[in-house]
């Protein structure tokens, strides 16, 4: 009999399940658009009930369209955009719509914890700096602004937390996420009241579940989940992980060779290593899957969601005329511009937020009559191309270059903008097989949590290969390097109006 192991990703924009066989190959993939309800200025959340019942359509879908049994699935895992906030009541409802990653409601309070040296104190303990969207932030907001909120809840969950929730009826937190919210200490790997204390929060220590990591096994599909999924009842449910992690492991990062790259709703940039590295410079250092390694990430929400934004905003109504996508459309129309040294507008790829010292806008600048969409949406690109570049250069402050960078996301789709990434960074880029990959790195743990494979350096071997390589034009790399310096002048130009 062949084994299938279901991943399930809920990350920033929609919501996937994936199945794959036990070399790693995807057999079919269902998705669903997530439904961001944004009701004030800076607010982002979604119904996680909501989530939910996608996730179960998604699952559904994928089984209907293969001819493979449930009982032939032999076990799950879910991985899905880290931080934020789920909070849920003792019977695993929620209390309130979820809150995104991408919200900035605390931006207030993360800013004061900055100002009056919170901030620098609990570096050393969780190897982080503060944002708004993390749950230190978020629950401090909601102690000021909901404290009834707060007095219905049982417990702090994670996106995949509350999917695994659901299909098991088990609470659980999970090590790879928990570590990367400023709740617990990295470097002990444990909850630690001295981190809560500094941030104000040690009284809702109690909203913390106990402690699994992302191969530890975590409950089995309830006959309920199964109902409305179709899967079969019993199935094993891994811990899963933090969706950078799931990249990473898709992407074969089992040492410190190579680097990762994740474009999608967030730009993350990312390497793991034995010994954590904690400096007030380094977005973020987190506990990765393979126990005993540290992941080290510079990520800001400053990626592929601006392409996003400007396809639906300023393409909306206008339909590609060879029957392509919208995206290869895009592609298209850049790269029938060229010589990317030709006068193109800068765009700054902050619609979300900004990952530079002093926050500029998002904007257009240097636009010309002479410019149409082609020279925008290229702008666009190169815009993100520079956001990863920025967190690039910080992280090669810690290491030395990698002979390759993994590349996964939805900008990894494009050839167009892949090369760009080559060309800038004068590093070769190399694209996994597949094409959802944080389902694919949650399935591995499902694998490995079952003892399908030893451990995970065994399982990536087993279930990941590259799909293609990408050699940097070395001819371009002064013309990048030249845009890019007009890239951050210009940010800085902008920082005053913010």
């Amino acid at each position: 009999m062949t084994h299938y192991f279901l991943g399930i990703d809920n990350g920033g924009t929609m919501s996937k399940a994936a199945l794959f066989r036990a070399d790693g190959v995807e057999v079919a993939s269902a998705a669903r658009k997530v439904e961001i309800i944004e009701s004030r200025p800076g607010w982002s959340e979604r119904s996680a009930d909501a989530m939910w019942q996608d996730t179960a359509a998604a699952i559904r879908e994928l089984l209907e369209r293969t001819t493979i049994s449930p009982a032939d699935i032999v076990a799950i895992a879910c991985t899905g955009h880290g931080n934020g906030l789920y909070l849920v009541d003792a019977d695993g409802s929620p209390v309130r719509n979820a809150i995104n990653s991408m919200d900035g409601r605390a931006a207030d309070i993360s800013a004061r914890w900055k100002q009056d040296g919170t901030a620098a104190k609990a570096l050393p303990l969780t190897a982080q700096c503060v944002w708004p969207a993390q749950p230190n932030a978020l629950l401090a907001w909601l102690r000021d602004h909901e404290p009834e909120t707060l007095a219905r809840a049982k417990a702090i969950l994670f996106a995949k937390d509350f999917i695994r929730l659901r299909l098991t009826g088990e609470t659980w937190a999970e090590l790879t996420d928990m570590s990367g919210s400023s709740l617990m200490n990295v470097v002990s790997g444990e909850y630690d009241d001295a981190v809560l204390d500094l941030f104000g929060i040690l009284d809702l220590k109690h909203l913390l579940p106990p402690l699994r990591k992302s191969h530890d096994l975590c409950g089995r599909v309830t006959a309920k989940a199964a109902a409305e999924t179709g899967l079969a009842t019993g199935t094993p449910v891994a811990g899963g992980m933090f969706d950078i992690d799931a990249c990473g492991l898709a992407s074969g990062i089992v040492d410190e060779a190579q680097m990762s790259l994740v474009s999608g709703t967030w730009g993350n940039n990312q390497y793991i290593a034995r010994a954590p590295l904690i400096d007030k410079d380094l977005f973020m250092t987190s506990c990765y899957s393979i126990p005993g390694w540290f992941l080290m990430l510079e990520g800001s929400p400053t990626s592929a969601s601006n392409l996003e934004w400007f396809v639906s905003q300023i393409l909306d109504g206008i339909s590609p005329t060879n029957g392509k996508s919208r995206y290869a459309h895009c592609d298209d129309l850049v790269a029938d511009l060229g010589d990317p040294s030709l006068d193109t507008p800068i765009f700054l790829p902050f619609l979300y937020g900004c990952n530079l010292p002093s926050p500029a806008p998002g904007a257009f600048v240097g636009l010309k009559a002479k410019h149409a969409r082609p020279e925008m949406l290229r702008a666009v690109y190169e815009g993100v191309v520079f956001s990863h570049f920025t967190h690039l250069k910080r992280l090669l402050q810690f290491r030395p270059a990698p002979a390759c960078i993994r590349f996964t996301g939805g900008a990894a789709r494009s050839r167009v903008w892949v090369k760009m990434f080559a060309d800038c960074f004068q590093i070769p880029i190399e694209i996994p097989a597949g094409s959802e990959l944080g389902a694919l790195g949650a399935a591995i743990a499902a694998a490995v949590a079952i003892g399908h494979y030893p451990d995970y350096p065994s399982a990536v071997r087993a279930m990941t290969r590259i799909a293609q390589r990408h050699e940097p034009d070395q001819s371009l790399g002064d013309t990048y390097r030249r845009k890019f310096s007009r890239y951050l002048a210009t940010a800085d130009a902008l920082a005053s109006i913010q």
